[in-house]
């Protein structure tokens, strides 16, 4: 078996998981990524300069009570093209194209039917489940095999359940067309059950670093 944590020093394989990190986590310090990681701090901060020359990588400072403030980075937007971005240009065109064919209307008709082919998918696996919380573990299966990067946790203070994607293979066709973005909690309400209520907290259209769907009983 291959030593991880050897591959995970040398600059390709380090970086990579760096920034899937950044992805998933960030905001984050660097000393708590080299402990996820298991490799050195120096390491770390040498992908994390290295990201961030490259664009892929921000950080914001923050202050402690003693001591020098710490540095919290995060993934960009422009990180998000090696998170299964591959058909954006593709799927942003046809979205400029049905909207010249079919209007906002038809367009609006379109996602719907979408929308309810993928209820019936979901909800094969979804349905199952005998529990709030094993039937959003479904969910994030099946949205992380779409490229979505999703889990579940627990909401620190409130302690409800949070949806978390923290990428957005369809980005830049939900930028042209905001119906996706309101299908999809659509969706969410009908997979999950009319006994929740599904509130989306945080959204990457709106500059957050990932899209955050509260999930209560109703």
């Amino acid at each position: 078996m291959a030593d991880t944590t050897e591959s995970h020093d040398t600059p390709a394989g380090g970086r990579s998981a760096v920034r899937a990190l950044l992805q998933r986590e960030g905001p984050i310090s660097a000393d708590s990524l080299a402990e996820r990681l298991d490799i050195t701090a120096m390491a770390v901060r040498q992908h994390l300069y290295a990201l961030e020359k490259a664009g892929e990588a921000d950080f914001a400072e923050q202050a402690r009570p003693r001591g020098r403030p710490v540095k919290l980075w995060r993934a960009t937007a422009k990180a998000g093209v090696h998170f299964g971005d591959s058909h954006a240009a593709l799927a942003a065109d046809l979205i400029v194209q049905m909207k010249k064919a079919f209007g906002e209307e038809g367009l609006d008709r379109i996602l719907k039917l979408r929308n309810a082919e993928l209820e019936k998918t979901y909800r094969a696996k979804t349905d199952k489940a005998k529990t709030l919380k094993a039937r959003l573990d479904a969910l994030a299966k099946i949205r992380s095999a779409e490229g979505y990067m999703a889990e579940v946790r627990r909401e620190e203070g409130s302690g409800d359940w949070l949806l978390v994607e923290n990428h957005c293979p369809v980005c830049a066709a939900a930028r042209l067309c905001t119906g996706l973005c309101r299908e999809e909690l659509a969706l969410f309400h009908r997979v999950l059950g009319k006994d929740v209520k599904v509130e989306r907290i945080s959204h990457i259209l709106a500059g957050a670093g990932r899209c955050a769907y509260r999930v209560t009983p109703a």
